[in-house]
């Protein structure tokens, strides 16, 4: 007998018509980040400029969509590879939704509790309307669309959220019941048609993996969450808080040296946020905290729907029980694991080593005053000592935010031999890549995300590219003819620029 845990976990009880084991032409797309809009504000219009609706890429996406179905006449297989909603952006705050809104809460947005993150998704989907209309145009020419859960989506763990999504592209084609069929959701990858791993690659990323991807939620007193990684929270409670940084393009707020931070700071801080240092600290501190008391609860897990629930995960993504629990095995150690990490990488240990040198000194300069009446530079003496030591220290620590996320590229051959497959599509990096590793063909797909190099939003970071996966029978002509799924494919990586698909050489 199926138990109410397994009912609420929305496991398929019965498999809808639509066939996903099969596909001739896959699309891969990731790192959408769709979020809500942000207002202007008065007197700083700098502040998250890369939030406001004329950065939005709905029109984009539609217009990819249409020109694949130009291009296709068989069904598509869509992967929305992660990251395609940003809950840990949305700031917006109901006035009353009878559930209680901390303090935290209200300046940083709301926790991923079940009926928080639904309202979450509802705001994203009220100011995306275009692209939830693209995307049920496109499951009503009879096409397929498949979301992969990235890190920062992990809120499509919930039942409700999932339901949510579907009931919004059903609400727009009531003469279409069964499209919820068309659509599938999937943990943390996809295998395409036996042939194509996609992964959106958290899970090789110390700093944003899912600790637990088959059982992600937690208890927290009397709430239950799905556990965030600390990348989440740092973005959540830090850079939420920090809106002349671009939490799309980590280059805008993890600098290279600390000359560049004084520079960032005179330039666009001074006058729209002096005290930034401040906000950094508490938020840092308030990130430290969340991570520690979240990260190493213990996964909530129903004994008596374990193995059901690793089959129902093993059924979506099409594939078999056994790769489900290597593939769970294939991730980086958690970087919440090892608090020094987590202190380097929030800046808050050279932050309590400069306060002990004050404090240090202060504590010298009382000494001798016990003594001797002094004068109030002595003070300054073991500050000027010690100075120089602290500044090598400071420069000697180097983010490893970016050689993290290099793991999934090294660790796609493992992955790719545990589903039997010498292909891997990946997103979460923002970086586009074709290339090939020990024998296995890797792609990611970069970003579609209002990503900038500078807070004026003016140079785009990145190119908004998308995977294409077709019979290679059809890769020098016309792909509008039709095929069998028993053809050999390949893949293709292109850039969608000025309503046109631009090919990135490969291999």
């Amino acid at each position: 007998m199926v138990s109410a845990r397994l009912i609420s976990w929305g496991i398929l009880l019965d498999m809808p018509q639509h066939d996903f084991t099969k596909a001739s032409h896959t699309i891969v797309v990731s790192d959408i980040h769709l979020a809500d809009a942000e207002k202007p504000h008065p007197g700083n219009p700098l502040w998250k400029r890369f939030k406001r609706p004329k950065h939005f890429i709905d029109k984009e996406f539609k217009a990819l969509l249409e020109y694949l179905q130009g291009q296709v006449k068989t069904p598509i297989e869509l992967v929305l590879n992660g990251d395609i909603f940003d809950f840990d952006s949305v700031m917006t705050i109901p006035e009353d939704r009878g559930f209680r809104i901390s303090w935290i809460e209200r300046m940083r947005g709301l926790a991923s509790e079940e009926e928080k993150s639904v309202f979450k998704i509802g705001i994203i989907l009220d100011t995306h309307p275009l692209w939830l209309d693209a995307i049920r145009d496109f499951l009503i020419a009879g096409n397929s669309v498949i979301f992969v859960i990235g890190n920062h989506d992990m809120e499509l763990h919930w039942p409700a959220v999932r339901a949510e999504i579907l009931a919004r592209l059903s609400a727009g084609a009531p003469n279409y019941p069964d499209l919820k069929d068309q659509v599938r959701f999937c943990e943390w990858f996809y295998l395409s048609n036996k042939d194509t791993l996609i992964e959106h690659g958290n899970q090789y990323d110390a700093y944003c993996l899912c600790s637990n991807p088959v059982h992600p939620l937690i208890r927290k007193g009397s709430r239950v969450l799905v556990r965030l990684p600390f990348g989440n929270l740092a973005g959540k409670y830090m850079i939420n808080g920090m809106g002349l940084m671009n939490p799309h393009n980590t280059s805008s707020f993890i600098k290279a040296t600390f000359a560049e931070y004084i520079v960032f700071f005179y330039k666009n801080v001074m006058r729209t946020q002096p005290f930034l240092l401040w906000t950094w600290f508490w938020s840092a501190m308030v990130t430290m905290y969340y991570s520690l008391t979240e990260g190493f609860l213990p996964a909530m897990r129903d004994p008596l729907t374990v193995d059901a629930r690793i089959e129902d995960i093993a059924l979506r993504a099409n594939t078999t029980v056994s790769a489900v629990l290597a593939l769970k095995e294939v991730h980086v150690h958690p970087a919440i694991f090892d608090p020094i990490k987590i202190l380097r990488e929030l800046w808050l240990d050279r932050a309590i080593l400069l306060v002990l040198i004050i404090f240090g000194s202060f504590q010298f300069f009382g000494f001798l005053n016990v003594f001797a009446t002094v004068s109030v530079w002595w003070f300054f003496v073991p500050t000027v000592i010690f100075l120089p030591l602290f500044i090598f220290y400071a420069r000697s620590v180097q983010s490893e935010v970016d050689t993290s996320q290099q793991a999934a590229f090294h660790l796609a051959p493992l992955s790719a031999r545990i589903t039997k497959v010498k292909r891997i599509v990946q997103g979460h990096t923002h970086l586009e890549n074709h290339s090939a590793v020990e024998g296995v063909e890797v792609l990611n797909t970069g970003t579609w995300s209002p990503a900038y190099h500078d807070v004026e939003c003016t140079q785009p970071y990145g190119r908004k590219c998308f995977a294409w996966i077709l019979p290679e029978t059809q890769s020098g002509s016309s792909a509008s003819q039709g095929s069998t799924s028993a053809e050999q494919r390949i893949a293709r990586l292109f850039e969608w620029k000025e309503n046109s698909a631009i090919l990135i050489p490969g291999p």
